[in-house]
């Protein structure tokens, strides 16, 4: 059976998905919002909702951005982290990027050239879901590749008004199917929704 790829993103109210772990986490474009996700206060509801989710996963793909800003702190600052530390160590990572020349983050797999080929093969092996989290412009070319099984969509009642976003205007047509949604204690959208086919 196929491995999904399913991509779990956190989203302002108008879909902005830049940076919002910390200030200078990615300030292309000259984005100044940096950090806009830390300002809701963390509840039990959305560490678990992460964790459900990352309970399903058996390896992670990111973009170059991604995987830099990971193994700066899950390594050394993160590693401490109840569940989420040892989890994001352990897990099979695989990095797509044209620039990184080698990857020294546990567990971690540079991808081959044809990134596209690549993951299309990662797919076909037995096992576990593969899940993106964060990675723009990774995410905008699985997507016009037809690549993206499901999302998750964690969305924050917050807009921004500017910055990237992860459905962009040359985002081709997609039908989706919602397949679950909760509402968070702090005011957070959780949708999971499967791309259908035709």
């Amino acid at each position: 059976m196929q491995r999904k790829l399913i991509i779990i993103s956190f989203l302002t109210l108008d879909g902005v998905m830049q940076a919002p772990g910390g200030k200078d986490e990615d300030t292309e474009g000259g984005f100044k919002h940096g950090g806009w996700q830390m300002s809701f206060s963390r509840a039990d509801d959305d560490e678990n909702t992460m964790l459900e989710n990352l309970k399903q996963a058996g390896a992670l793909l990111l973009g170059r951005k991604t995987y830099d800003n990971f193994a700066a702190y899950w390594p050394t600052t993160g590693k401490d982290v109840p569940w989420f530390g040892e989890f994001m160590n352990s897990i099979p990572k695989y990095v797509a990027s044209k620039t990184l020349q080698k990857t020294d983050w546990q567990n971690s797999v540079l991808l081959e050239s044809n990134t596209i080929d690549a993951i299309a093969k990662l797919k076909k092996e037995n096992g576990k879901d593969i899940y993106v989290i964060g990675s723009g412009h990774l995410s905008q070319t699985l997507m016009q590749n037809n690549l993206v099984d499901e999302y998750v969509q964690m969305i924050y009642p917050i807009t921004l008004g500017e910055g990237k976003r992860l459905f962009q205007n040359n985002h081709h047509k997609q039908n989706l199917e919602l397949i679950k949604s909760k509402i968070s204690k702090n005011g957070i959208l959780v949708l999971n929704y499967k791309v259908k086919w035709s």
